[in-house]
């Protein structure tokens, strides 16, 4: 009867534990937001989780980019830049978390050889007990006892936590998870780098060619040096003109040594991301090719959430936060663990492996939880809701700074192309006017100020041509980018 209470006893005390550790137990945090269907100021929002994810892809950047020598440039800094290296070191450093957990719900099995030594003394339990059996006649020469006594083991054990609350599989899936999210962050290092090697690039090609247009800026400069020279000498003109003119050629000439110093500068630039020693840049005329990428397809906003690194490792991020409070919140729960050893024993090495006499083993069961003093696992559970709650707003976060950048960026292409067709058409008129002043001049029906302020300009305008081109394709890459393109 006593025995049958002291049961019943030990089973209510179980289940008040298994009840008190449920108590810790919430609703996990759920994703409820929203998006906009299009890239619009005014537009309707739509459930992220009621989104069918069919997004095609970007152009992956091979395609996207149409100079094969810009092509080249990012195959190599995609094989030697150090920063992408230390993502895929980081990369690897999750990818041990993940080893880690791979087999955290199978039991561990191990080998164990052991041997030692044990003298007891004369005057202990121990002792006597063991001086004793010489003398019994239940004990055969092997099982009488020498003195130390020698102990010797060789066998297996094992230890399994069996997995009741699903605690190993949560830590499993963190592990996953952030292993993913740092993937992603290396995709977003590879995505930065072509972007910027791409802008970097183009930025070359227009210094040449801003270059190019002071040269030949010089050389009309000259032309009207030598204008105004010939009309000093028949008195139409006077040394002001001249001094004016040379002090203008000397600033196009300062100029030209001012591009030639940014060049040097974004080569640099150019090599150290392409992970090598300053040398020459090979590039394409600006001429020839002026523009380097295909056309940009926006798509609609949930392509983003695909696509994009960022969201794709925020996200990530979020499961892992997730899987963590469920985690903490299991660590209340009994656990139960197995613990089991086989193997052979004995006191001689010479009768070790006998069987079955020399055969030993023990397996022991467990049921652990944790009753009073639980601060640990209380505060273990407050920080990781802390970190889900982060988690969730980054997310959020990412989304809406995608979501802006990408709308930004569409409207400034509409600007861009807007804003360089009326440029254009500025360069034309103002390289007609150099002409018309130069003849005017001739004639003396214009001054030597018209030929300066023409050129002026129309070298001015040239330049912010050059200029506009440089932020319409620095946009159209960034565009591509914020859209998720640039890394597959």
């Amino acid at each position: 009867m006593k025995q049958f209470k002291r049961i019943k006893q030990g089973t209510l005390l179980l289940v008040l534990v298994i009840l008190s550790a449920c108590k810790v137990q919430h609703e996990a945090l759920k994703t409820d937001m929203v998006i906009p269907q299009k890239y619009e100021s005014q537009t309707t929002l739509i459930a992220i989780d009621s989104i069918k994810k069919t997004a095609e892809a970007p152009l992956k950047w091979q395609a996207f980019f149409t100079d094969p020598i810009l092509v080249q440039l990012i195959d190599s800094a995609l094989v030697n830049n150090q920063d992408l290296q230390i993502a895929l070191q980081k990369v690897q450093q999750t990818r041990a978390g993940v080893q880690y957990t791979k087999g955290i719900r199978l039991p561990e099995l191990g080998l164990n050889l052991g041997a030692g030594v044990r003298r007891f003394g004369d005057y202990t339990i121990d002792g006597v007990g063991n001086y004793d059996t010489q003398f019994s006649t239940n004990l055969n020469n092997k099982q009488k006892l020498p003195n130390p006594v020698p102990d010797f083991y060789a066998g297996v054990y094992t230890t399994w936590e069996i997995d009741i609350w699903g605690k190993l599989k949560a830590k499993k899936k963190a592990a996953l998870n952030r292993f993913l999210a740092e993937e992603q962050g290396k995709n977003l290092v590879i995505t930065n780098l072509i972007s910027d090697i791409a802008q970097r690039y183009y930025h070359l090609m227009l210094l040449d060619r801003k270059r190019a247009i002071i040269e030949e800026n010089i050389l009309l400069q000259q032309n009207a040096l030598e204008v105004i020279g010939l009309h000093k000498d028949i008195g139409k003109s006077n040394q002001l003109a001249i001094e004016l003119i040379s002090a203008e050629l000397l600033e196009a000439k300062a100029l030209v040594m001012e591009v030639d110093q940014v060049i040097i500068e974004e080569e640099n630039t150019l090599n150290f991301l392409l992970g090598r020693y300053p040398q020459p840049i090979v590039r394409s005329d600006f001429e020839t090719n002026p523009e380097l990428t295909q056309a940009v397809k926006s798509g609609i906003p949930s392509d983003m959430l695909e696509n994009r690194p960022d969201i794709l490792a925020s996200a990530y991020q979020l499961r892992a936060q997730n899987a963590d409070v469920k985690a903490a919140k299991t660590a209340f729960y009994p656990a139960l663990t197995l613990n089991a050893n086989l193997g052979y024993q004995s006191f001689r090495a010479a009768f070790l492996f006998e069987s079955p006499a020399s055969i030993a083993y023990n397996v022991v069961g467990g049921l652990v939880t944790p009753l009073l003093n639980r601060r640990a696992l209380k505060a273990d559970l407050m920080a990781s809701k802390a970190s889900q709650q982060a988690a969730y707003l980054n997310y959020e976060k990412t989304i809406l700074q995608a979501f802006t950048e990408v709308y930004q960026l569409l409207k400034l292409d509409d600007n861009f192309r807007n804003r360089k067709d009326v440029k254009q058409e500025q360069v034309s008129l103002l390289k007609q006017s150099v002409e018309t002043s130069r003849i005017l001049f001739t004639s003396g029906r214009a001054g030597y100020l018209e030929i300066i302020t023409s050129q002026e300009n129309y070298l001015q305008s040239q330049v912010e041509l050059l200029e506009l081109h440089r932020l319409k394709n620095q946009n159209n890459v960034l565009l591509y980018k914020a859209l998720g393109g640039g890394w597959k």
